[in-house]
């Protein structure tokens, strides 16, 4: 019989959602995940696999645990305020062009999104949120 998980799966899926977002997939490596989320190397690989193993996890985790719950609610001032869309756009930049299975769930997501606000209402939303990430007052040139 194997040594009982020394960490709590569920949380620590939870983080990796937070580090996603706030520095994407590549922004990140295993080391920066290891510290981040408080689990040892080896235990991270046990559970997930890989680091793209945790970052799909993670993102079916946000779809599903934090996009969907908003979207289904209709809650709109939630998705206008804050980060709630962070991980998806990421996602949608950064992986969904290589990558055919975050692809997938991405474009499930985004059709959610538009049924839920509608095509423009929804492009629009993720566009104010994209440029929201970049602090245009910090830069200089």
């Amino acid at each position: 019989m194997g040594r009982p998980r020394g960490f709590d799966e569920k949380a620590v899926t939870r983080a990796a959602v937070r580090l996603f977002a706030a520095r994407a997939y590549a922004g990140l490596s295993v080391d920066d995940l290891v510290n981040g989320l408080g689990v040892h190397r080896n235990s991270l690989y046990k559970t997930f696999g890989s680091k793209r193993g945790l970052y799909l996890t993670a993102l079916r985790w946000y779809l599903a645990h934090e996009l969907e719950p908003l979207l289904a609610a209709g809650d709109i001032e939630a998705l206008l305020d804050g980060a709630a869309l962070d991980l998806l756009l990421l996602a949608a930049v950064e992986q969904a062009p290589g990558d055919p299975e975050v692809a997938a769930l991405l474009n499930g997501a985004l059709a959610r999104l538009d049924a839920a606000l509608g095509q423009e209402r929804a492009t629009g939303l993720l566009g104010r949120r994209l440029r929201a990430r970049i602090d245009v007052s910090d830069n200089k040139g």
